[in-house]
């Protein structure tokens, strides 16, 4: 299984980040797996923010959750997020990660910058 993020690198505050994980090698309604995202801002740990599973039922980390979308589209084996109201302090690397058992494989992880 591959994982591959995409999207803008810049989003200026206030405004909503938008990011789409492709996934090849295997099916995002796969029962058992779910598929997340995780993001690490500079010099801090990795943080997760949410994960959608293979009914479509998504969850949320709680501190994010009234600012946090995750939602998929099955026929191009892809799941996006949606983060709204960014601030500068949401300036990380963002990876998608299949989960089984532990988060296992992640994608190469795309850096999003909140700046004006």
């Amino acid at each position: 299984v591959q994982l591959q993020e995409s999207g803008p690198g810049l989003v200026k505050p206030s405004e909503t980040l938008s990011l789409t994980c492709t996934v090849s090698g295997g099916s995002i309604t796969t029962n058992s797996v779910v598929w997340g995202w995780i993001r690490q801002p500079p010099g801090k740990e990795p943080e997760w923010m949410g994960a959608i599973d293979a009914s479509g039922t998504t969850y949320y980390n709680p501190s994010l959750k009234s600012r946090t979308s995750i939602s998929r589209d099955t026929s191009k084996n892809q799941f996006t997020l949606q983060l709204s109201s960014v601030a500068p302090r949401g300036t990380a690397v963002y990876y998608c990660a299949r989960g089984s058992q532990g988060w296992s494989p992640w994608g190469q992880g795309t850096q999003v910058t909140v700046s004006s």
